[in-house]
């Protein structure tokens, strides 16, 4: 795996200070945002909101960094991620009010926006319980002073840790009659997330209110508001947080048929594969995602991996899978690889969330190997085996396939986006 700019700077400094050597004498290792700042940016060396974002040497040594004061931070085995429940509720459909001009759900381009959605529409007001709910606190502000025990990934024990004054930034506060509800929000969709985003807010705050706060994760995509709510049992363990509850809500119809999706089946016509590495991309969400995080921007390949929940092969898989389907095309600029979104891929987000998901659909099944993976799902009533899907990819013609073991690992992909498929029928 090639090395970033982050990598080689924090294996200097882990050189230079022999950090190795005194975490595994003290523990833990103190570090000043001076230090890092003689070999790089600290806001570009210390914000790894994935466990995968994580510098190689810190990932080879299970190893992350808190933030302790304004210009400090702590680097150890910390537990610091939590990996995603499944968000697989039933998704609730919830509109936003008529007279409301200023929002279109077609045109969410930023955290912000599908926060005010949220609010519009009620989707807040229904997930926290709650009544006459206002936008209270928000953005970059002071910690306190506060102090916890965080889990050591090595061992059965645990590390204290001081925190005075650290900097928090908060993305959307909103206060009701019996909570203050703190949101992290996001638009991309990833595995895990950095606990520190809920769990430094609820510290800061949970002294300076009398009424309960709820610490809620927040993801946009897709014409899906996808919420979280997670509670810290015990108040003093960073790892102490349970999820409470979880709930999927749309402002656009979701209503899909199993007849649309075989309407599609029936009428989309086969296209000639093109060539473009078969996709390995399991998570056809994810396809999507990258779609919706390039039709506000032009990015290259480092910066799909900084913002994304990727590494750099993860991103060229999924890069290449929207290729695949001529969502993204790529172009060499000054020695960079740029993704940009088609033509294609700009009409099809355009769309409601209905015709939306259909064009999807028809992309996919426009492809022979997923077309007849399809219509075998349909005869048996069941998912077909990796052998069967092996099968019918040998007589798909795709390009640049020659071992039996890459068919079998590209047939995951094709499992993987029927599954999909299904999933939205929701008669």
């Amino acid at each position: 795996m090639s090395k970033n700019l982050n990598d080689l700077a924090w294996e200097k400094l882990f050189d230079k200070y022999n950090i190795l050597q005194k975490i595994e004498n003290d523990g833990v290792f103190n570090i000043s945002a001076e230090q890092i700042k003689e070999f790089r940016e600290p806001r570009l060396m210390a914000k790894f909101d994935h466990n995968i974002d994580l510098p190689e040497i810190f990932l080879k040594n299970k190893l992350a960094i808190l933030p302790t004061t304004r210009g400090e931070y702590v680097i150890s085995h910390f537990d610091a991620y939590h990996k995603f429940e499944d968000d697989s509720s039933p998704i609730i459909k919830v509109p936003l009010p008529s007279y409301i001009q200023s929002l279109d759900s077609n045109n969410i381009t930023s955290e912000a926006i599908a926060l005010h959605c949220a609010v519009a529409s009620g989707i807040i007001a229904d997930f926290t319980e709650d009544s006459d709910i206002f936008a209270t606190v928000s953005g970059r502000m002071g910690s306190g002073i506060f102090s916890f025990n965080i889990n050591d990934v090595n061992l059965r024990s645990s590390h204290q840790v001081n925190v005075v004054n650290s900097q928090i930034e908060i993305d959307a506060g909103y206060e009701g009659v019996s909570c203050l509800a703190l949101f992290e929000a996001k638009l991309d969709i990833s595995d895990d997330f950095l606990i520190r985003q809920l769990y430094y807010p609820f510290r800061t705050w949970l002294n300076r209110v009398t009424k309960p706060i709820k610490t809620i994760f927040f993801i946009y995509s897709n014409g899906i508001f996808r919420l979280f709510e997670y509670a810290f049992n015990d108040v003093n363990n960073y790892n102490s947080l349970q999820l409470i509850k979880q709930k999927n809500y749309s402002i656009e119809d979701t209503t899909i048929l199993l007849d649309d999706i075989q309407a599609v089946l029936r009428n989309v016509i086969i296209v000639e594969e093109p060539k473009i590495p078969f996709p390995q991309a399991d998570n056809f969400e994810r396809v999507i995602n990258i779609c919706e995080l390039l039709s506000f921007q032009e990015l290259n390949k480092a910066n799909v991996t900084e913002i994304y929940d990727f590494v750099s092969r993860q991103a060229n898989y999924y890069t290449d899978a929207a290729r695949y389907l001529g969502l993204l095309e790529k172009r060499n600029e000054d020695g960079k690889t740029m993704y940009l979104l088609t033509e294609k891929g700009h009409r099809i987000l355009k769309l409601n969330y209905k015709q939306r998901q259909l064009a999807f659909c028809n992309i996919i099944l426009s492809h022979r190997a997923f077309n007849a993976s399809l219509r075998l799902y349909f005869q048996k009533g069941v998912m077909p085996s990796i052998n069967e899907v092996v099968d019918i990819m040998t007589q798909s013609e795709l390009f640049n396939i020659e071992s039996h073991e890459t068919y079998k690992r590209r047939a995951g992909t094709i499992k993987g986006w029927l599954n999909w498929i299904i999933s939205l029928i929701n008669e």
